[in-house]
C-alpha cells in the first residue's frame, strides 16, 4: 500500500474546479506537500459549495470539473511525483432538489416498485407506504400544489407523478392523495418523519450501502478511479452512520485494491478505532485535540472556572458531563424523536414496552452513552454501563432499560443495528452542535473530537499519548484546521492565551459586557473569545457567527422560534466592535496585548503536527494565518498567488521575521519537505527533556528510531506569557548527541549541552536535523 507522507486539503467547488487545483500542483510540491487530498467530487446539489449532498454517485461532478478535471488533477500530481486522496460520502445522498437525484426520483415515483427502494431506509409502514416529505410551510399548503409539465408543484419544488394517477381535470390534492410520498408541514419532521437521514437535515436522506448491489452501484464510479490509477486513497465520511462500519471497510479495501483509507471518526478520550476496520486511522480530530491541550496553561483553569460560574450567576461553573446529558436528551426528544420512535416500534410487542416507554428508556440510555456508537460486539461493556447510568438516573425506567438491553445487545437483532446508527446522531447534535456553544469558558476546548472537561495535558501525557499514536497508528492523519472545525488553528492559539492571562481577559471581557451588553453571560464568553480569535475580521464574517453560534446554542434564540429582542442585541455587540471607538480599543487592546504570544502557540502548534507521529494534512491556505471561524467561514477562496509568492521570497534567501504570516509559511514548508525527502528521520518517538529555569516551557521531541538512530528534532515554546513573565529562558537547555542544524534558519549546533535561548533566538520553534555524515 502506497501512503502519504502528507497531505494538503483543496474544498473543491465550483468557483475552485479541480482543474483550478491541478494548476496548484506545482505550489503543492515546492511547499512539500506529498498528496493532494480533495474534497467531495461526485454530483452534488447544484450550488453546493461543500460537496457532502451528492446527487449522482455515478459521475464526477461537471461544475466541479467532471471526469476531465480528476484526470487533469491526476496527471499534474503524476508529473510531480505527488498522490491523490479524495473525500467520499457513503452514508448518504442529497435529496432537497429530488429532479436532480435519479435514485430519489425513482424512489418517490415508483415507490417500493422502484429499483432504489433498497437503497433508501424508509419505514414504509409508519407512512402507509408513503415517503414522508416535509416540504410544506404549512398543512394548508396543500391548496398550493400545482400540476405542471407532467409534474406535481410546490412553489419551485417539483415531485414525479406515478404512472397512471393522473387524469385530465384531477385536482393537484386528489393526484398528490395517489403518489408514494406524503407532502406534509415541515414541522411535523421531528417526531415524524419515516426515512434515515444525515444526522437532522431531511435533505439528506440515508442510503443502505450494507445492501452488496447498492455498495456496488453507488461506489460503481470510486472503482474505477483506482482501475485506472486517477486516484491512491479515500477519506470516509461518516462511517457512524453506516449499519455495519467494519463490513464495509472492508469492502472497500477490496475495491481499492488495498488503497490508503480513513475514517472521518471521533475518538472519545480512552477509546481507540476498531480492530476490525479495515483502514490506517482516522482524520485527525483526536491529534488535534492533544496538541490545542499541551499548548493550555492549567494553572488559568480555576480563575476560567469561576468566571463561568459568574456569567451563569452560579457558584459553580457548568458541568459538562451533566450539561450533555440534558442536550442530548433534548435532542432525542426534540429533531431526532423520529429516529428515537422508529427504535421504539422495532422493541416486539412479546417484551411488554408501550411504543411511549420504550422510546423514552431508549432516548435516556443514548444521553448516557460516553462515545459515538458501539460496533458489536465490540463496545457491549460501555452499552451495558450506558444502560446501568440511565437506570440510575431514571429508576422508574429500570425495567424497560433492563428489558431492552438483551436486544441492544444482540448484534443481528434490528433494533441492535440501528440503535448503532442513532446514538452518534443524537451525540453529533447534542455535543457539538449544541453542548460546544454553551460551555463557553474556553473556545479552544470545544472543538470536534475534543472532551472540553479535560483543560489542558502537561508534556509528559502528550509525550505518552504520541508514542501510543507512533506504536498503534503510525498512519493515522493529524490536523489542526478543517472544514468542519468551530475555530480554526491560529483563532484557537489565540485565544488558548486566553488560559495564561485569566484575570486580564477577565477584566477586559467586563468592559465589553459593559459597553455592549447582550443577555447571555456564558454567550458573551463564547462571542468575545471568537471576536478577539478572529480578529481582524470582516463585519460581515462576524455578524453570520454570532448569529449562528447563538442559535446552535439554543439557550437565547433558536433557528425555529427566533428571539428578535435578543438576535438584535447580538448585531448591536458585534457592530459596536467597528462602530463604537471605546469597544473597538478594548478588542484591539487585547489582542495588541496577547498577539506576539499567540504567534508563538500558532507556530509551536504547526510545528508539532507537521513533525509529530502520523500524516500531517494541511488545510488549504493554513500555510499563512487561518482565523477562520465555524462554516462557511472556513470555507473562503484562498490567494494562491500570493502564497507563492512569499514562498519563492523564503527559498530565494530572505527569512521573514517572528510573527508574521511568512513565519508560518517557513514553518510549514520545512517541515513538509523534510518530511517528505528525508523519512528516514520520521521512524519513532522520544520525548526529549530540557533541563533549567524554563524547562517547563519546552516541548521536544525526537523522531528517531530505536536502533538509536537520530531523527529529526523539534523544539517548541509552550505558554509563551509565562515565559516572558520568568524572564525568558535563562539556563534553560538540551543535549545533543550529534551535530545538528536548524531547518529554519539554517544555525548549527552541538554537539552537547546547548541553550534553548540560543536555538530559539529567532523563532519560537525549531526543527534540526543530524548534519549529514553524523549518526548516533
Amino acid at each position: 500500500m502506497r501512503a502519504p507522507a502528507s497531505t494538503y486539503r483543496f474544498q473543491i467547488r465550483r468557483g475552485f474546479t479541480l482543474f483550478d487545483a491541478a494548476e496548484q500542483v506545482p505550489y503543492l510540491k515546492s511547499l512539500g506537500v506529498d498528496w493532494v487530498y480533495l474534497s467531495p467530487i461526485l454530483t452534488a446539489e447544484q450550488g453546493s459549495d461543500h460537496g457532502y449532498d451528492v446527487t449522482d454517485p455515478s459521475a464526477i461532478d461537471p461544475d466541479r470539473g467532471g471526469p476531465e478535471g480528476l484526470l487533469a488533477l491526476s496527471r499534474a500530481a503524476r508529473e510531480h511525483g505527488m498522490g491523490v486522496l479524495v473525500d467520499i460520502v457513503p452514508n448518504h445522498v442529497g435529496v432537497a432538489t429530488p429532479i436532480q437525484n435519479p435514485w430519489w426520483w425513482s424512489l418517490l415515483k415508483e415507490g417500493r416498485d422502484s429499483p432504489y427502494a433498497e437503497a433508501f431506509d424508509v419505514d414504509w409502514d409508519l407512512g402507509g407506504g408513503k415517503i414522508r416529505l416535509p416540504m410544506l410551510g404549512s398543512g394548508e399548503d396543500l391548496d398550493k400544489l400545482t400540476i405542471e409539465d407532467g409534474e406535481l408543484r410546490y412553489y419551485d419544488h417539483r415531485f414525479p407523478i406515478a404512472a397512471g394517477t393522473y387524469s385530465e381535470g384531477d385536482s393537484p390534492q386528489e393526484v398528490h392523495s395517489r403518489q408514494h410520498y406524503e407532502l406534509m408541514d415541515w414541522r411535523r419532521a421531528d417526531a415524524e418523519l419515516n426515512y434515515r437521514r444525515f444526522f437532522a437535515v431531511t435533505t439528506l436522506a440515508g442510503i443502505r450501502v450494507e445492501n452488496p448491489q447498492v455498495f456496488e452501484e453507488a461506489h460503481a464510479e470510486i472503482g474505477r478511479w483506482f482501475r485506472e490509477g486517477l486516484v491512491d486513497g479515500l477519506r470516509v465520511d461518516h462511517p457512524d452512520g453506516l449499519a455495519d462500519p467494519g463490513g464495509y471497510l472492508r469492502w472497500l479495501k477490496d475495491l481499492t485494491g488495498g488503497g490508503y483509507v480513513l475514517v472521518e471518526k471521533i475518538l472519545e478520550p480512552g477509546e481507540v478505532l476498531p480492530g476490525d476496520f479495515a483502514c490506517e486511522g482516522t482524520t485527525g480530530y483526536d491529534a488535534l485535540a492533544d496538541v490545542d491541550r499541551v499548548f493550555v496553561d492549567p494553572a488559568g483553569q480555576a480563575a476560567l472556572d469561576a468566571l463561568d460560574a459568574e456569567l451563569r450567576g452560579s457558584s459553580e461553573p457548568a458541568d459538562y458531563a451533566e450539561m450533555i446529558r440534558g442536550t442530548k436528551r433534548m435532542i432525542a426528544d426534540g429533531i431526532l424523536r423520529s429516529e428515537v420512535l422508529r427504535l421504539a416500534r422495532l422493541v416486539p410487542e412479546s417484551y411488554g414496552l408501550a411504543v411511549e416507554e420504550a422510546a423514552d428508556a431508549i432516548a435516556e440510555i443514548i444521553s448516557a452513552f460516553p462515545v459515538y456508537r458501539t460496533y458489536l460486539p465490540t463496545g457491549a461493556e460501555i452499552l451495558k454501563e450506558a444502560c446501568e447510568s440511565a437506570a440510575g438516573q431514571r429508576p422508574d425506567l429500570a425495567v424497560a432499560v433492563g428489558t431492552l438491553l438483551p436486544l441492544l445487545l444482540d448484534p443481528a437483532n434490528p433494533i441492535a443495528v440501528r440503535f448503532q446508527q442513532t446514538s452518534g446522531m443524537v451525540m453529533a447534535k447534542g455535543v457539538e452542535d449544541t453542548a460546544f456553544y454553551r460551555y463557553t469558558r474556553l473556545g479552544t476546548l470545544t472543538e470536534v473530537g475534543a472532551d472540553p472537561a479535560e483543560f489542558a495535558v502537561t508534556p509528559e501525557e502528550f509525550h505518552h499519548r504520541m508514542r501510543r499514536r507512533q506504536e498503534e497508528l503510525p498512519l493515522s492523519m493529524t490536523t489542526m484546521s478543517t472544514h468542519d472545525t468551530k475555530r480554526s488553528e491560529d483563532a484557537r492559539a489565540r485565544i488558548s492565551v486566553i488560559a495564561e492571562l485569566p484575570q486580564e481577559w477577565s477584566s477586559t471581557l467586563n468592559t465589553l459586557r459593559e459597553l455592549a451588553p447582550v443577555p447571555d453571560g456564558p454567550y458573551e464568553n463564547l462571542l468575545w473569545q471568537a471576536i478577539v480569535g478572529a480578529w481582524p475580521a470582516s463585519r460581515e464574517r462576524l455578524q453570520g457567527y454570532a448569529l449562528k453560534a447563538a442559535r446552535e446554542a439554543g439557550n437565547s434564540t433558536t433557528y425555529t422560534n427566533p428571539n428578535e429582542d435578543f438576535e438584535a442585541r447580538v448585531k448591536a455587540a458585534v457592530d459596536a466592535a467597528f462602530d463604537d471607538a471605546r469597544v473597538n480599543k478594548a478588542v484591539k487592546d487585547f489582542v495588541g496585548r496577547i498577539d506576539a504570544h499567540a504567534a508563538s502557540n500558532s507556530l509551536s502548534a504547526k510545528l508539532v503536527q507537521l513533525t509529530m507521529p502520523g500524516v500531517p494534512d494541511v488545510y488549504q491556505g493554513s500555510e499563512f494565518w487561518e482565523r477562520s471561524l465555524t462554516d462557511p467561514d472556513n470555507r473562503r477562496p484562498v490567494d494562491f498567488a500570493l502564497r507563492q509568492e512569499e514562498l519563492a521570497r523564503i527559498d530565494g534567501g530572505t527569512l521573514p521575521a517572528a510573527g508574521t504570516e511568512a513565519s508560518k509559511l517557513l514553518v510549514t514548508s520545512r517541515a513538509l519537505r523534510l518530511r517528505r525527502d528525508r523519512p528516514e528521520l520520521f521512524q519513532g518517538y522520544s520525548p526529549v527533556t530540557a533541563v533549567g529555569a524554563a524547562s517547563a516551557h519546552l516541548l521536544a521531541f525526537s523522531r528517531g528510531s530505536g536502533d538509536g538512530s537520530a531523527g529529526a528534532l523539534t523544539l517548541a515554546t509552550r505558554l509563551p506569557a509565562g515565559l516572558e513573565a520568568k524572564g525568558g529562558w535563562q539556563d534553560t537547555a538540551v543535549e545533543l548527541s550529534v551535530p545538528m542544524r536548524d531547518e529554519l534558519t539554517g544555525a548549527s549546533y552541538g554537539p552537547g549541552s546547548v541553550l534553548v535561548g540560543d536555538v530559539l533566538g529567532t523563532y519560537p520553534v525549531a526543527l534540526l536535523v543530524p548534519v549529514d555524515g553524523e549518526n548516533a
